[in-house]
């Protein structure tokens, strides 16, 4: 599963909590779960970007919807709080995108993400006509993290943000290689597609 990408600097970046970009890097996860917070047009799903560096946000991570070793690593913040510089250290290709509304298969999916089963109930009561999407990312860590300043169009409840600099993705490497990823991706849609069966 190589990636197929030809570029070689972006300015395109997901925000996400810090305790989940963490994660993704350090190859724990290659899952995020969405519900909203995705820019949607005519009602219709969609990723900004398959391509994005990963962006940690600080301020709406809650300690109590994580496992219990992700939720001691979170230090709560006050409303509106953001640190005056941003720690870039890995890009992401987002590689697949799989819609799930089925509770079997969400709580299938546990073992696999950094969130708790009072995430996932939360998330499935929340537009309960909605699916979760569950996003599978293959992680990149950048040669060197990149220190970027904080600007205020950074800010806000959006997922999909662009940077005022565009930051070198090119000789990043892969946090898990090619057949571990392939294998976690295709167990992950296996129980995902269990969802759309019934």
């Amino acid at each position: 599963m190589q990636s197929t990408t030809t570029t070689t600097t972006t300015t395109h970046a997901l925000k996400e909590w810090a305790v989940a970009v963490n994660a993704l890097e350090q190859g724990k996860t290659i899952m995020l779960l969405r519900k909203g917070g995705i820019r949607e047009e005519n009602n219709r799903f969609t990723v900004a970007e398959t391509e994005v560096l990963l962006y940690p946000t600080y301020e709406h991570q809650q300690p109590d919807l994580l496992k219990a070793e992700y939720s001691n690593l979170v230090q709560p913040v006050a409303s509106g709080w953001h640190p005056e510089t941003i720690r870039i250290g890995a890009w992401a290709e987002i590689t697949d995108i799989l819609p799930v509304s089925e509770e079997s298969a969400v709580r299938g999916l546990l073992p696999y993400h950094i969130w708790n089963e009072q995430f996932v109930s939360d998330r499935l009561k929340w537009k309960p006509r909605q699916p979760i999407y569950v996003l599978l990312l293959r992680t990149y860590k950048l040669p060197e993290a990149q220190i970027i300043a904080y600007r205020p169009e950074y800010g806000g409840c959006k997922s999909w943000i662009d940077l005022a600099s565009a930051i070198a993705i090119e000789d990043a490497k892969p946090v898990l290689d090619d057949a571990e990823y392939a294998q976690q991706v295709t167990t992950i849609r296996q129980i995902a597609n269990l969802g759309l069966m019934h």
